[in-house]
């Protein structure tokens, strides 16, 4: 409409029978509509609605297993997490040391050392696995991080470029 003094801009949303609202007041000049403020607020609330249906509130999932994992079990607890991944959850991976097993320290760092190559493509670990007590933990958060996907894109391209 304009740039109008705020008098009258009052004045113009009084004679529709609607409210002046400022939309964006750190503009220069501010920002402001004539438009029903109730509707405005219903569609305000609905829109912050619709954008918390749209994303997914990660929970942390949590996959168990003993230093002397079978590979064919590791191999199914990977696929499970995976699973989680893809859906938008963290994962986090707890290797449990029972009674004399606790000397084996180095087969459970090996393991988690195994699941973070199988899962390279889909997630990105936290930081290390970290020893609390009897247990081994490391906790795995979805997606990969830019940097590794552009480095993959430059490899690809340069592999183009040869050929």
């Amino acid at each position: 409409m304009g740039i109008y003094l705020t008098s009258e801009a009052v004045k113009k949303a009084e004679e529709m029978g609607l409210d002046l609202v400022e939309i964006s007041p750190k503009a220069d000049p501010p920002v402001c509509k004539i438009i029903d403020y109730g509707k405005f607020c219903y569609q305000q609330t609905k829109r912050d609605k619709d954008q918390k249906k749209g994303s997914t509130q990660g929970k942390v999932k949590e996959v168990k297993f003993k230093p002397n994992i079978d590979t064919h079990d590791l191999n199914v607890k990977i696929k499970r997490a995976k699973d989680f991944l893809e859906k938008g959850h963290k994962v986090k991976f707890t290797c449990m040391f029972r009674g004399r097993e606790i000397v084996f320290v180095d087969n459970g760092k090996k393991i988690m050392d195994k699941i973070i190559e199988e899962l390279q493509d889909v997630a990105t670990p936290d930081s290390g696995s970290k020893m609390m007590g009897r247990m081994l933990t490391m906790l795995v958060n979805p997606g990969v991080k830019e940097k590794k996907m552009k480095i993959n894109k430059q490899k690809m391209g340069d592999s183009k470029e040869e050929s």
